[in-house]
């Protein structure tokens, strides 16, 4: 079994910063990749950024310039640096990690961006 937990969500004031982490357990003999979705109620979960194992990090243009992805290969984690977040950032994140071709997901944590 394969299992992400993602930690760090919460309340963050626009202008403010947040970092989100995933920790990836399990069965893991290798990683393809990592990354970051996002959801509001009634619409599709979206693309935040991902990175792939041996290549460079992809960011949604909503967040470009602003968010980072970064990974910690040999403790199987992911993080996303969240500096100058906007209302409109606010969603349920969800850490992504691809695994031996196989995609799994985490339960999502919660961050709200209000003042």
């Amino acid at each position: 079994q394969v299992q992400l937990v993602e930690s760090g969500g919460g309340l963050v004031q626009p202008g403010g910063s947040l970092r989100l982490s995933c920790a990836a357990s399990g069965s893991i003999f290798s990683i393809n990749g990592m990354g970051w979705y996002r959801q509001v109620p009634g619409k599709q979960r979206e693309l935040v950024a991902v990175i792939p194992t041996g290549g460079n990090a992809n960011y949604a243009d909503s967040v470009k310039g602003r968010f980072t992805i970064s990974r910690d290969n040999a403790k199987n984690m992911v993080y996303l640096q969240m500096n100058s977040p906007k209302p409109e950032d606010t969603a349920v994140y969800y850490c992504y990690a691809l695994i031996r071709s196989i995609p799994y997901w985490g339960q999502g944590t919660q961050v709200i961006v209000s003042s």
